[in-house]
């Protein structure tokens, strides 16, 4: 796969993970949703300050580290994916390279800028020890929620597929309810999902050529080979 056909496919998933993330920002208040189809699919808006799919991690100064080891990531993949692409690796797994790449681009964006570019956005109360809802819809504005590195990431797609009740001699959760899919995510956590979980199915079609070295190369003679004869 040649590197322009790579960028063109990473700048397509973040301009619509970024364009249907400002939408959401700006026309949906917070923690409120939008039936899509049927009762299986909704545009959901939430706020996420910690890691994919709505997972928190260690408050603020976990929002922060994760946000710095996802700029490391971003970087980290920005050289990856130039190496594999000039040692011509499978055009699968370089183009679900780009995905995961794409993905974790994407969420590093809000992360960093959100903060600064949104007046309105979940800030973190020390004494509560979590993040605190707002109210109304927010705009964009140069005097934001929050500073650089600090912004939280945008999700919308919710898919409660199955919603029910654990049945009374269900060990554990007996009697409570269920739901599935409960996370709520967004275009760049799919673009993550949906490229690792490619490599992993397909990594023996991807690496067949790159997993045993060199080739061996065999050379005949004519030598008579017996119990005295060595052959080095």
């Amino acid at each position: 796969m040649k590197g322009r056909n790579l960028i063109l496919i990473i700048l397509l998933v973040l301009i619509v993970d970024q364009v249907l993330k400002i939408y959401i920002k700006t026309t949906f208040p917070l923690n409120t949703s939008r039936q899509v189809m049927g009762n299986w699919f909704y545009l959901y808006f939430v706020e996420n300050p910690g890691m994919a799919y709505g997972w928190k991690f260690g408050g603020e100064w976990g929002k922060l580290a994760l946000t710095i080891f996802r700029l490391g990531a971003v970087v980290f993949g920005t050289w990856y994916l130039s190496r594999i692409i000039k040692e011509n690796y499978h055009k699968g797994f370089i183009f679900c390279a780009g995905l995961i790449y794409a993905g974790a681009l994407g969420n590093l964006i809000d992360s960093c800028f959100y903060g600064m570019i949104f007046d309105k956005g979940m800030l973190y109360d020390a004494q509560l020890n979590d993040y605190m809802n707002y109210d109304g819809l927010a705009v964009f504005s140069s005097n934001g929620y929050s500073s650089f590195l600090h912004g939280n990431v945008v999700d919308m797609f919710y898919f409660p597929l199955i919603k029910g009740t654990f049945p009374g001699w269900f060990p554990i959760w007996g009697g409570e309810d269920f739901e599935f899919f409960r996370p709520i995510f967004n275009i760049a956590d799919a673009a993550i999902t949906t490229g690792v979980l490619t490599i992993l199915v397909f990594q023996k079609r991807f690496f067949k050529n790159k997993g045993n070295g060199k080739e061996s190369n065999t050379i005949e003679t004519e030598t008579l080979v017996d119990d005295t004869t060595q052959v080095s």
